[in-house]
């Protein structure tokens, strides 16, 4: 058969990453059929047998009724319900070339490289799956808890430098050491895409995962100001062993989109000073509809950016551009308690680690 495969995704907003259902769906059917990433709705028509996969709900698609040659997956179709590929599908290796057409031509027409180093660097799996917390922002609750997925083998691609896992809460899972050694053996860099959960740390695993080679920065979130002190105590284990850049995700405007959120974010925020912690700011959808919507933004573009963020305080970063020197000032003025806490922090005077 012609096999078509489409990436949602890529065609509506691009993405640095690839779709990893679509990259096992192409190797299992690779060896018997003509497989194409197809770059246009338009070329349904052409082929056989079309999969469709998206993975964020906000991604466009066009009517895909009028087809009868297509089959749809993934989270950005059917969220939580989303179905799992068949097992033999699912543990076979992926096809890491699906994209190379694509990549060439995109370089052809002057797009960086490095832009696609996540398609042509790493070897892309889940060692496990899984987690027990059940966040209701989370798009991983289908299970309650973290168990073994699949093997190292399934997915690794000993040409490739680096090993992206996926996995939903690693530290969750009771043999996670078992899992690391065999990580740590094969002298790959490795980076947990999805973030590790401070709260499940401990002296033995920050030892451990201190000696890895890890790529990039270690990720984690501090997604809640009552985790405060968990996260204070946890953090302080981290430092202990660790002294690499750490991002922690801060999510705002979930539970309310007032001035106690926007309190609350900066506590957060100057927690993570302290650690020698960086923040990521991630906005919920609701903060479009709140009256601190221009605070949210403003905190966002200020955090996301490290560099910045390490040399800036929150008023030094609104001076430089009107609206956000407007949002600060209206803030400060309403709540000018609140402003004289948080606005004038620096990273590089109240870290302690």
């Amino acid at each position: 058969m012609n096999i078509g495969i489409i990436d949602a995704d890529l065609l509506d907003n691009g993405s640095q990453h690839p779709n990893l259902a679509l990259m096992k769906l192409s190797g299992y059917y690779k060896d018997k059929n003509d497989i194409t990433l197809l770059e246009s709705y338009d070329d349904i028509p052409k082929y056989d047998r079309v999969f469709i996969s998206k993975v964020f709900d906000f991604t466009n698609t066009p009517d895909l009724s009028i087809y009868d040659n297509i089959e749809i997956g993934g989270t950005g179709f059917f969220g939580i319900n989303a179905k799992d590929l068949p097992y033999e599908i699912e543990h076979h290796m992926p096809d890491y070339h699906l994209y190379d057409n694509y990549i060439q031509k995109e370089i052809s027409r002057g797009i960086r490289p490095s832009k696609f180093k996540d398609y042509k660097d790493g070897s892309i799996g889940f060692l496990t799956r899984g987690c027990f917390r059940k966040c209701p922002f989370c798009i991983n609750r289908k299970y309650d808890r973290a168990f073994k997925h699949s093997e190292l083998e399934e997915f690794l691609d000993k040409d490739r430098k680096f090993i992206y896992l996926w996995d939903d809460n690693f530290l969750a899972y009771p043999k996670w050491k078992e899992e690391l050694e065999k990580l740590k053996a094969t002298n790959k860099f490795i980076e947990f895409r999805q973030g590790l959960d401070i709260r499940l740390m401990t002296e033995e695993k920050a030892e451990i995962l201190t000696t890895m080679k890890y790529h990039h920065d270690w990720t984690f979130a501090f997604d809640d100001i009552t985790d405060k002190k968990l996260i204070e105590n946890k953090l302080r284990i981290w430092r202990k062993y660790n002294q690499k850049q750490a991002r922690l995700y801060v999510l705002v405007a979930y539970k309310s989109q007032d001035v106690t959120d926007i309190a609350g974010a900066f506590e957060r925020i100057k927690i993570l000073m302290k650690y020698n912690c960086v923040p990521y700011i991630m906005r919920y959808n609701e903060y479009k509809r709140s009256e601190m919507r221009g605070m949210y933004i403003t905190l966002a573009r200020w955090c996301n950016q490290p560099s910045l963020f390490k040399r800036k305080s929150f008023r030094e970063f609104c001076d430089y551009t009107a609206s956000s020197y407007r949002y600060l000032k209206k803030f400060e003025k309403e709540y000018p308690n609140i402003a004289k806490r948080y606005f004038d922090l620096k990273f590089e005077d109240i870290r302690m680690c």
